[in-house]
């Protein structure tokens, strides 16, 4: 059975710990080296442990981590060749056991399944994760500007979903710090997932069999943990379970199968 921690997802940084038959690794790196060292030992993890860490995109709230973590630990890092290659200009990750896998090709980390496919952000090559063990199976669904049909394909008969609950429409409009391009950048079709977007997503994987939905990567500006749920939970009725995860502290363990 595959379990699943948030350790922390938001507009400061995301990481996702993913358990299995004896092997562990993260999704992103996102939270500073010493936050995802104590959030991992709080799960029981040393973080020395970890089969790897799979990236999804190079974006900093995403990897800011990877420099000092991956230095003391040397964890190898997993990602496509066009997402290593920009990482690899870095000179602080000179030295880091890269992994490269070829977008939509399934791969094996330890005991897990995992297969990326490529998802629409202003990014070189993002990718979204689906991860597989024994018949279980979550999908990784994370700063997207919309759901492709590729998306909901390889999404399609999960049990979980963590997916990008990014903004609520009104409190972004009427955000006064953000200028109207950053608006439009967000509100692109390679910006991030609306709740009311992402809500549309969950409510046709429920006729698949999805049970659960981690609500992930809320604006700390311009959403809220209540508005994000009440979102889905609009779409989906009480069928399935609704978790939004928060910047500041782990969620809950989930169990997925």
């Amino acid at each position: 059975m595959l379990r699943v921690t948030v350790l922390g997802s938001g507009s400061a940084g995301n990481a996702v710990l993913v358990r299995a038959g004896g092997a562990a690794v993260l999704l992103d790196a996102g939270l500073s080296a010493r936050q995802l060292a104590v959030r991992l030992e709080a799960c029981g993890v040393e973080p020395g442990s970890l089969n790897g860490i799979l990236l999804t995109h190079e974006h900093s709230d995403h990897t800011q981590g990877l420099p000092v973590f991956c230095r003391k630990h040397r964890v190898p890092v997993y990602a496509n060749a066009a997402t290593a290659a920009v990482l690899r200009e870095d000179a602080s990750l000179a030295g880091i056991p890269w992994r490269i896998f070829q977008t939509g090709a399934e791969c094996e980390v330890g005991a897990l399944m995992f297969q990326s496919f490529s998802v629409p952000h202003d990014a070189t090559d993002p990718v979204g994760f689906v991860l597989r063990q024994n018949g279980a199976a979550l999908a990784y669904l994370t700063d997207l500007g919309f759901a492709t049909k590729l998306v909901r394909e390889r999404a399609r008969g999960v049990h979980t979903v963590l997916i990008e609950t990014n903004h609520d429409e009104r409190l972004l409009q009427d955000d006064t710090r953000r200028p109207w391009s950053v608006k439009q950048r967000i509100l692109s079709r390679h910006g991030h997932l609306s709740n009311s977007s992402a809500a549309e997503v969950v409510a046709d994987l429920c006729a698949e069999g999805l049970r659960r939905a981690i609500l992930c990567h809320l604006s700390r500006d311009c959403n809220r943990p209540e508005l994000a749920e009440e979102a889905v939970r609009a779409r989906t009725g009480s069928g399935i379970e609704v978790f939004a995860a928060l910047q500041s502290e782990l969620s809950p363990e989930y169990l997925v199968g």
